[in-house]
């Protein structure tokens, strides 16, 4: 979905990339357009106008609000985004709703090209090389999805010295193989934000505990290949801050709520 899309807001006309839409919801005759830098834009256009400009990457979910498929993390009793929102939809058409959801999801997924992605582990070196003697942990993950398009792990496709040092596990058994299989105690809060840089093209910032490895990181993530997504991690233990900066109360924080 990397096209734009144009639209009269205020009196003014916006270019729009479809890819950082969320969602779309009506509010009487006006379209209020939701997208993924906490924006939003209003437009007095219908929701079935909207639906053919933006194409199949969204779902209707009501009969007030087009969604992203992309946006998407999963849907229970509500329709819950990636980037943490919820929304209502028409609970008697559930079925009929995840069903769409599951065929574009996959259908999206499976457009993922490989071109350009390295196929060894000598390409993903190669690609990277310039990482082997950074300062800071890196790696690029693949993303894992199962039969119902959910992200369900990830696999390490390169990684440097760094990276070995916080996992505390040497690069030969981090590469090629998937987190889960080297940790029992897998925690779904990273592979959220993972599967949000993957399927929405966002760069997201965390700063939390890791039981896996005992350490309190902070990591940032981001796009790189079709279904793969870079990681920057930092052990906070070992990280100084400026006397002003913001995350060092962020810091205080994490490491209070784990000892």
């Amino acid at each position: 979905m990397n096209r734009n899309i144009t639209v009269l807001s205020n009196k003014t006309k916006i270019v729009l990339n479809v890819g950082t839409i969320l969602y779309v919801l009506m509010v009487g005759n006006i379209a209020e357009i939701h997208i993924s830098i906490d924006r939003v834009y209003e437009t007095r256009m219908t929701l079935h106008e909207l639906s053919k400009l933006l194409g199949e990457g969204f779902i209707k979910v009501n009969r007030g609000c087009l969604v992203s498929v992309m946006a998407i993390h999963d849907i229970t009793d509500k329709i819950n985004l990636c980037n943490g929102e919820s929304l209502i939809y028409t609970l008697r058409k559930k079925k009929e709703i995840m069903d769409l959801f599951r065929e574009k999801q996959k259908r999206i997924i499976k457009s993922f090209s490989e071109e350009g992605t390295p196929l060894t582990q000598e390409e993903y070196h190669e690609y990277y090389k310039s990482f082997d003697y950074m300062p800071f942990a890196f790696t690029d993950i693949e993303i894992v999805f199962n039969e119902e398009q959910h992200a369900v792990d990830w696999v390490f496709r390169y990684g440097n010295e760094k990276l070995a040092e916080i996992e505390k596990l040497p690069l030969e058994q981090l590469i090629g193989s998937s987190f889960g299989s080297l940790f029992s105690n897998m925690d779904s809060k990273w592979l959220k934000s993972y599967e949000r840089a993957v399927l929405y093209g966002e760069t997201l910032e965390l700063m939390d505990y890791s039981p896996e490895i005992e350490k309190n990181l902070k990591v940032i993530c981001f796009p790189t290949f079709a279904g793969h997504c870079g990681c920057i991690l930092f052990d906070l233990s070992k990280l100084k801050f400026s006397k002003n900066s913001v995350d060092l109360s962020l810091l205080n924080v994490v490491l209070s709520q784990n000892g």
